[in-house]
């Protein structure tokens, strides 16, 4: 009996989706309780456990939280049941910080493409500039100045520097960037943590983000290319080294050129799925809800194929005896 590519590929995408849900459901006990690493750690051996009933034979070449020698779900780590080749982007817990201050953002995140379509990004920073759908092919450029970059973007949306809404995460290195967009006249919205939600919030209308712009995690911004992929819009990201070690620790995973500036494209090619669960609420996602016996959880998942994006409202009730294997 041959077995229906696109049915796979449908089916594949919602399991996914269970994977993203276990992580948030063991994260979401440690919102607000101060303490990132435990946060963390539930989330990436729930993520790993869900990982054992999908049917690929994946492999982790984005991981997490190695930059702060948190809990992660390793590079090269062999996870699903078995079936085709695939690698895995994930970050278990996007937002460590936020979701241990019980701020807004947190996510459970998991990106999956065919072997060798995931740039193999060093945990480094990554300069990244996103934009949404419907524009002009490099409407906007990490090569170009801030001004410049507002410029072209308010042409091609037909509307004035000051109507449009930049997402910048909040940190010192980025002063710079947030002056310069204010002297361009735009307005910005700053960010505590979370720039894979913030990349695709700028892909998303109902949200009021029209770009975003700075320096985050390098597997982040991989992980957000993914996504773009699925939603539409365009991505670009250089590498950001601070010593020799770090750009020869690059070239042992296949990095030729330090200064390249990466395409979405060129950090995520290929048939692309993307999934993510709220942890804490944000602009896109409602957080996770927990109630006596269960939890109730809000996710998206999203494929570059068909371009189909889908919101998941799933609820769980802890007192069934196959609860984490539905």
């Amino acid at each position: 009996m041959k077995t229906n590519p696109t049915v796979w590929d449908r089916n594949l995408a919602l399991e996914l989706v269970r994977v993203t849900e276990a992580a948030a459901i063991a994260a979401s006990r440690w919102i607000g309780r101060g303490k990132k690493n435990e946060a963390d750690g539930a989330a990436v051996e729930a993520m790993r456990k869900a990982f054992d009933t999908v049917a690929i034979s994946g492999t982790v070449v984005i991981g997490e939280g190695e930059m702060d020698e948190a809990p992660m779900l390793f590079i090269g780590e062999k996870v699903g049941c078995g079936g085709p080749a695939m690698d895995i982007a994930v970050d278990p817990l996007e937002g460590t910080e936020i979701a241990a201050k019980g701020a807004p953002n947190a996510l459970a995140v998991v990106a999956l493409a065919e072997h060798g379509n995931f740039l193999h990004a060093p945990d480094v920073y990554m300069d990244k500039i996103a934009v949404g759908p419907g524009l002009p092919e490099g409407i906007v450029s990490l090569a170009a100045p801030v001004a410049e970059n507002l410029r072209n973007l308010a042409q091609a949306k037909r509307c004035e520097i000051a109507d449009l809404m930049v997402c910048i995460l909040e940190r010192e290195r980025h002063q710079e960037i947030i002056a310069r967009c204010r002297e361009a006249g735009a307005r910005i919205t700053l960010i505590g943590e979370g720039d894979v939600a913030g990349v695709i919030a700028a892909s998303q209308p109902e949200t009021g983000i029209d770009m975003y712009l700075g320096s985050g995690g390098a597997p982040e911004g991989v992980l957000a290319a993914a996504a773009l992929r699925c939603t539409g819009g365009q991505m670009q990201g250089r590498l950001l080294f601070e010593d020799q070690a770090q750009i020869d620790r690059a070239r042992t995973m296949g990095i030729t050129d330090p200064s390249r500036i990466y395409s979405m494209t060129d950090m995520a090619k290929g048939d692309v799925m993307f999934a993510a669960t709220g942890i804490t609420s944000g602009q896109m996602l409602r957080g996770v809800q927990r109630f006596g016996h269960g939890a109730r959880t809000h996710s998206i998942v999203m494929r570059s194929k068909s371009g189909t994006v889908r919101f998941i409202e799933a609820h769980h009730n802890f007192r069934t005896k196959t609860w984490g294997n539905e």
